[in-house]
């Protein structure tokens, strides 16, 4: 570190952070223990993995007028991962491994563009020191904090420090950009958990180990900017792009734990916001405080995380939604 003295590494199922409060160690603890308990009554033994690692749980709530009955034994989905080179190396990009933030809301916009993609803001935007929490507990984005409705106040405060260079740069993130990136389709396979009407899909880092293990799904593939230390392909971004239908007052949720940047869209609106450079952090967003959602109708919901950082790298979903594969774009990778 230069001689820098180092108060804290934060090492939460994330990258290394130096001065990273958040998430805290309790908080994790109680979301693995919750979702171990879970995996528990399910029956559950183990979980599909791919690419050493992205968790996606998905079923039905409980009072939904879906039959267990009626699901099948694994749900195929296909998201876009795109390939960078670190800042430092030829022709490397700008936003990865350079900034070290913590977790940063208000980067982007609150609507994706007319290309279905996330705009930054050109905001330095706010660091959240305390999670914001609804009336269940789980922490929720602070833009939808709603007293009303029994949710936990938080506590966030302007951030002075850079942490996506410039609208440029952060546009390249989820477009392909001759000479910038590299882009695959990449597969999720989501496992149906025993008899029930829940699905799952992991990846996730083990620090105790030296082989770090998490989500690297383009290990000596596209750009190949490998790691010399830890052998993983860390700089990268993931697009998902699928769809549910909306059932209210059905008790439906989604939840993202993970790290890098992770932004959250149904319908093109952002309802989980956990961007910046950041150890492991959750969010949770449910249906039916969506008022622009109707019962019955088909929404979309769109995933973009990044992973900008050493050393770990994890993504994380659980939900009870019923998710349908949406088709993706041609890939770089398709024409080489």
């Amino acid at each position: 570190m230069g001689g820098t003295r180092v108060d804290r590494i934060t090492r939460l199922g994330g990258s290394a952070r130096v001065g990273d409060s958040t998430p805290r160690m309790e908080e994790c603890t109680m979301f693995a223990n919750s979702l171990r308990n879970r995996r528990s009554r399910a029956g559950m033994v183990g979980a599909g993995v791919l690419a050493a690692g992205l968790v996606l749980v998905s079923g039905t709530a409980s009072g939904s007028s879906s039959s267990s009955d009626d699901l099948p034994d694994t749900i195929s989905l296909v998201g876009v991962a795109r390939d960078f080179k670190r800042f430092d190396r030829a022709g490397g990009h700008p936003d990865f491994q350079q900034y070290n933030t913590g977790h940063i809301v208000g980067l982007v916009a609150e609507q994706l563009d007319q290309d279905g993609k996330p705009v930054f803001t050109g905001s330095r935007g706010k660091k959240v020191s305390r999670q914001y929490k609804d009336s269940a507990g789980r922490q929720i984005n602070p833009a939808m904090y709603n007293p009303a409705l029994g949710d936990q106040a938080g506590s966030m405060s302007n951030y002075s420090g850079t942490t996506i260079t410039n609208a440029n740069s952060f546009s390249q993130w989820y477009r392909d950009v001759p000479g910038v990136n590299m882009s695959m389709q990449v597969p999720i396979v989501l496992q149906r958990m025993g008899d029930s009407n829940t699905y799952f899909f992991h990846a996730h880092d083990n620090s105790s180990t030296s082989a770090k293990e998490g989500f690297f799904p383009i290990d000596n593939q596209l750009l190949n900017d490998m790691d010399p230390t830890y052998h993983h392909n860390y700089f990268l971004t993931f697009e998902l792009d699928t769809e549910f239908m909306v059932e209210k007052n059905a008790g439906q949720v989604f939840t993202f734990y993970g790290d890098d940047d992770v932004w959250v869209f149904i319908n093109g609106r952002m309802v989980i916001d956990l961007g910046g450079v950041h150890g492991a952090v959750s969010q949770s967003v449910s249906i039916d405080r969506l008022d622009w959602l109707a019962d019955g109708e088909r929404a979309q919901l769109k995933l973009f995380f990044a992973e900008r950082h050493l050393t770990l790298s994890n993504m994380r979903v659980e939900t009870n939604l019923r998710l349908r594969p949406i088709n993706v774009p041609p890939t770089t990778a398709l024409y080489d």
